[in-house]
């Protein structure tokens, strides 16, 4: 990689998220008259839908608040966050199990709660962003509590009309791979003392359940022991998911200096590209398989906007660490592709969701699951690999 091409890459990062993605979200999404946000929205930002996800509630409050932290000191972001987190204050908690809702009406009342507790972690790095900007250590104590309960929940939590029997349990990526990041967000928000050692566990269940050398892959579903299970959920492979978790191990692995996470990062990343990227269409499949089966979600072989986002991350991660041409490469085709297909040159932003062949499948810029999250962390996280002094650059 080039100088050039590095210094384009910075630009395309830097101006698309402050000069296009955070506008059109800041432009239509604040809901000044109930508080929190509207992320339901149409190709040009008009609401579609009044109902809110509280996952977005707490991501768009986080980036607001990692922006103010250490980007630049906008009075506008600090207020933005305020208005995020202060919903989440009236309206995220059952007050009978003092779990958070998954969704709520316009004005707060519940709607739905799901049995995993995503919810509490994007609550806790908002709450965590937000202590730091104010000090205000009351906020300190909410994000440390909302880390709590998701942890808690993912080791103890029983619900009493469980949505699967006992007949084949199973343990899921998802839960180490945000445990990852979201200690991660509070080691350097508020300080959170045990994070080294959650991140440990983390990512040592990663290596010893998920990461599967026999099949070259790494597995979305397991038993419990960490055994691969031969069903349709067990042979289902997530690549964004994998290449999610690849990043965050990398990344942890580069902050201690540790090779050995290091090269665990970069087999996850390795071994999921091989599986996950299209090489009839380019772009990455959102669902593969262990072996060569058909998969039971008829949307596998869409490309959705967050998983293009993660491979965009990993590759110019692994690119800056290593050196190695592969992975600017393979940084060049997913970079090159996604901006391509996925963003929208007249109103901004990304498109969420494509058919195979890349043309957009839905209008839609945001619902209950896509907001202003992955994509503008993944221009965070770039513009900050680029802007800094890497041996990299001089390959």
């Amino acid at each position: 990689m080039d100088d050039d091409r590095r210094n384009q890459l910075l630009a395309t990062y830097r101006d698309g998220l402050l000069n296009d993605v955070l506008p059109f979200w800041t432009r239509h999404a604040v809901d000044r008259e109930h508080g929190g946000f509207l992320t339901s929205l149409d190709r040009d930002g008009t609401v579609v839908d009044t109902d809110k996800s509280l996952w977005p509630q707490g991501r768009f409050a986080w980036l607001l608040g990692e922006l103010y932290n250490s980007v630049e000191p906008r009075e506008e972001w600090l207020e933005l966050a305020r208005h995020g987190v202060e919903f989440l204050d009236r309206h995220a908690v059952d007050p009978v199990d003092g779990r958070m809702w998954f969704a709520v009406t316009r004005d707060g009342r519940p709607l739905r709660k799901r049995r995993y507790a995503f919810t509490e972690s994007f609550a806790a790095i908002a709450y965590g962003e937000y202590a730091q900007a104010t000090g205000r250590d009351e906020y300190a104590a909410k994000a440390e509590a909302a880390f709590r309960r998701f942890v808690e929940h993912g080791t103890t939590f029983r619900d009493p009309s469980p949505k699967w029997t006992d007949t084949r349990p199973t343990a899921g990526l998802g839960g180490p791979m945000i445990t990852i990041v979201t200690a991660s967000e509070l080691r350097d928000s508020i300080g959170l003392e045990d994070a080294d050692a959650l991140i440990d566990e983390a990512i040592e269940t990663i290596r010893t359940k998920h990461v599967n050398a026999d099949l070259r892959c790494v597995l979305e579903t397991v038993s419990p022991e960490g055994e691969p299970i031969d069903s349709f959920d067990g042979r289902t492979l997530n690549p964004g998911h994998a290449i999610e978790g690849a990043w965050f191990t990398m990344k942890e692995g580069r902050r201690r200096g540790d090779n050995a996470l290091v090269q665990l990062g970069l087999t996850m990343l390795d071994w999921t590209w091989k599986r996950g990227w299209d090489a009839e269409h380019g772009g990455m499949l959102y669902f593969t398989s262990t072996d060569g089966r058909p998969v039971q979600e008829y949307w596998h072989d869409m490309k959705f906007w967050w998983p293009h986002n993660e491979a965009i991350i990993a590759t110019l991660l692994a690119y800056t660490l290593t050196g190695d041409s592969k992975y600017a490469a393979w940084h060049a085709l997913v970079h090159d592709w996604a901006h391509e297909r996925f963003a929208d040159p007249e109103h901004g932003e990304w498109f969420g969701y494509l058919h195979r062949d890349g043309t957009p499948s839905s209008s839609l810029k945001g619902n209950w699951w896509k907001g202003p999250f992955h994509l503008p962390r993944m221009q965070l996280e770039c513009w900050r690999l680029l802007a800094e002094p890497s041996p990299a650059w001089r390959h």
